[in-house]
């Protein structure tokens, strides 16, 4: 599998994570294949939230190599994660 992972760190009661929702879904499909999404629900996962240190919610992770290679937090357009995650595939 894949070597980049983006991990989507989410909870069903927020709002902007509900808006995060179209633009990962945008990015599976040109992704496919390529990159492996991880969608984790931060109540239900709290270990791996704290792992990462989620302190707030939308998080997307993005790891390269089992490494951070960039870390978001709030609704991030599409168009930086896929300039991000089009670097971290080179």
């Amino acid at each position: 599998m894949s070597n980049v992972i983006l991990m989507d760190f989410y909870a069903d009661w927020c709002g902007p994570c509900k808006m995060q929702d179209p633009i990962i879904d945008e990015l599976k499909k040109k992704f496919e294949g390529k990159v492996e999404f991880k969608k984790i629900d931060v109540d239900k996962n709290q270990e791996l939230a704290m792992k990462y240190t989620i302190h707030a919610i939308p998080t997307l992770i993005l790891e390269k190599d089992e490494k951070v290679f960039k870390r978001y937090t709030g609704v991030t357009r599409a168009n930086v994660l896929e300039e991000d995650i089009n670097a971290a595939l080179k």
